[in-house]
């Protein structure tokens, strides 16, 4: 099934968007997607492959994993989620375990954002979150982006407290990529709950960084855009 689905991948390869993407993912030296390889498939194709191969054990989804290969890692994931979404609570909790243990792998932005909230976010919106906290200040960059995009299933339950207290945690990092994770967490917030974001903004939108502050104020009417931009 492994050799199946990598087939499958390999043939819907678009070189030309495999060099777009290896310039947008910075694969670059000394860049953060550093030594990454692009097959240039598109997410809804890679979902429609993960579904079709739910039924792959997990041996195969690790090796997976372990590629060099975008696709193949973000595909693997993709399938993850379809078995975690599918399943009883304890496989659930061995599907986090292994997320948890192999989420070293998950080091891209988008292998991040395509999984975290729909596995860690999910299977913790009714449990003890002290594991967010320690990603949260983990040297790892793809750590600290798990620990702030899984929340975004707990703002899905207009649970905002835990984003609000990592947010603050996340607020002197030195990474764009983790101004721009905060900064849409925040906006999330204020889409259900202006007046909370704006608790928050009030609070630290004079010394937040630049980038957090303009993707949290995104859909603020022009006159508040001002406001907070204006510092």
């Amino acid at each position: 099934m492994l050799r199946q689905i990598k087939r499958e991948l390999d043939a819907l390869s678009n070189p030309k968007k495999a060099e777009v993407n290896s310039r947008f993912f910075k694969t670059g030296k000394g860049e953060y997607g550093e030594g990454d390889v692009f097959l240039g498939l598109t997410v809804p194709e890679q979902r429609t492959i993960a579904k079709k191969y739910i039924e792959l054990n997990m041996n195969d989804i690790e090796k997976m994993l372990y590629s060099r290969i975008h696709e193949h890692r973000l595909t693997s994931l993709l399938i993850l989620v379809e078995k975690y979404t599918n399943a009883d609570i304890e496989t659930k909790k061995r599907l986090v375990d292994f997320y948890l243990k192999n989420r070293g792998q998950v080091n891209n932005w988008d292998l991040v954002d395509l999984t975290s909230d729909k596995i860690l976010g999910d299977y913790l919106l009714e449990r003890e979150r002290t594991i967010l906290y320690k990603l949260a200040e983990s040297n790892n960059i793809w750590d600290r982006r798990i620990s702030i995009v899984s929340t975004f299933e707990f703002i899905r339950n207009n649970q905002f407290e835990d984003t609000i207290k990592i947010s603050e945690m996340l607020l002197g990092d030195g990474h764009d990529l983790i101004h721009k994770a905060v900064g849409w967490m925040l906006r999330e917030i204020g889409k259900r709950n202006q007046e909370a974001e704006e608790d928050f903004l009030k609070k630290y939108y004079k010394t937040m960084p630049r980038t957090m502050l303009r993707y949290a104020i995104e859909k603020f009417d022009a006159e508040k855009k001002k406001f907070y931009m204006g510092k």
